[in-house]
């Protein structure tokens, strides 16, 4: 769809079908900001961020556990986190039906 001649796209638009893991699309980068649209499965990789940037997080559907600095933090459709610089954090679980979306809004500390 186009609005005065822009290009309009819908986050819930053109998933994916996961077996496994996480998609990763950028959205946006400008600067030192950012964003990308994030699908995870019902097993997401045991994967330990430890990230030069802030990133904030919104679950946009679904239901997932995070592990944020020695934290355990549940979140529901809506619920959104701001995960600081260096703490290290990972995907515990999230939910089959519906899918994780995410947005991520990655803050890097310089312009890339």
């Amino acid at each position: 769809m186009t609005s005065a001649g822009r290009i309009v796209h819908n986050l819930f638009a053109d998933l994916p079908t996961l077996t496994g893991g996480e998609f990763f699309e950028e959205l946006v980068a400008c600067r030192n900001v950012r964003i990308e649209r994030i699908l995870s499965s019902d097993q997401p990789e045991p994967v330990l961020y430890d990230q030069e940037q802030d990133e904030w997080v919104c679950l946009l559907q679904g239901e997932a556990r995070l592990w944020v600095a020695g934290d355990e933090v549940e979140l529901r459709a809506g619920d959104h986190l701001l995960i600081p610089a260096r703490a290290p954090h990972r995907v515990l679980d999230t939910s089959r039906e519906p899918p994780c979306l995410w947005l991520a809004v990655h803050i890097h500390p310089h312009e890339r």
